[in-house]
């Protein structure tokens, strides 16, 4: 998964056809929770490109996201945001295809 360098990028890439932002960082034991099953999630949704954001690199980006709680996924087309999975609580793989599964772009 690629991993964002720059707020710059964030705003290029969400204006692209299909990007699903996952918010996570090193320290959440929820997040590792799922990483062994981010390869599958993402070799099943071909047309969406994964992103993933160290939340405490891009803390500002998430307080203007709305995203308190890891880990979170938000997914955008064309700069509109069309969905989102954000909590706390820890998610499983059926979980977050079930939330891609839901998405209308």
């Amino acid at each position: 998964m690629e991993k964002l360098q720059s707020v710059e990028q964030f705003n290029q890439l969400k204006n692209e056809d299909r990007v699903i932002f996952m918010f996570s960082a090193d320290w959440c034991g929820d997040c590792r929770f799922i990483e062994p099953v981010l390869p599958t999630i993402e070799a099943n949704y071909p047309e969406y490109d994964f992103v993933l954001i160290d939340r405490d690199q891009f803390i500002d980006l998430c307080v203007e996201l709305n995203v308190y709680g890891i880990p979170s996924f938000i997914a955008y087309h064309e700069g509109e945001e069309v969905g989102r999975f954000v909590s706390k609580d820890r998610k499983t793989q059926q979980e977050i295809e079930s939330f891609i599964d839901g998405l209308t772009a």
